[in-house]
């Protein structure tokens, strides 16, 4: 199993067609949580503070996903429905296809944290 040591490692790994769009999450999340730190955990990089993981991302064969608490998840269902995404109780899976809008990211990004209480 590889590691990665930070957010570029991981993404220069990922498939090439997946790279520009977890550059721009990347990015997004940055945006969304400033002053969050830059995490890997569970050989996925992530924002969080201490051992709280607000938000993580991730590339797979066919698709990528971002990671986020249950309930930021189940608040924003209809948002991930409109944007023609699928979720799992606490991921939304997108694809250079069906990419997921930067205000969708800032709200799951938002409404993760505010769980989390961090």
């Amino acid at each position: 199993m590889v590691t990665f040591k930070d957010h570029d490692a991981y993404i220069a790994a990922a498939p090439e067609q997946f790279r520009p769009m977890l550059v721009e999450l990347r990015s997004q999340l940055a945006d969304a949580l400033p002053d969050a730190d830059e995490l890997i955990a569970y050989d996925m990089p992530g924002f969080g503070f201490g051992t709280s993981i607000v938000a993580g991302y991730a590339a797979f064969s066919k698709q990528c996903g971002l990671y986020v608490e249950k309930g930021a998840i189940a608040a924003h269902r209809d948002d991930i429905a409109a944007a023609g995404l699928k979720a799992t109780k606490t991921g939304v899976t997108f694809s250079p296809r069906q990419p997921i809008p930067d205000e969708l990211v800032t709200k799951l990004a938002l409404a993760s944290r505010k769980e989390l209480g961090v």
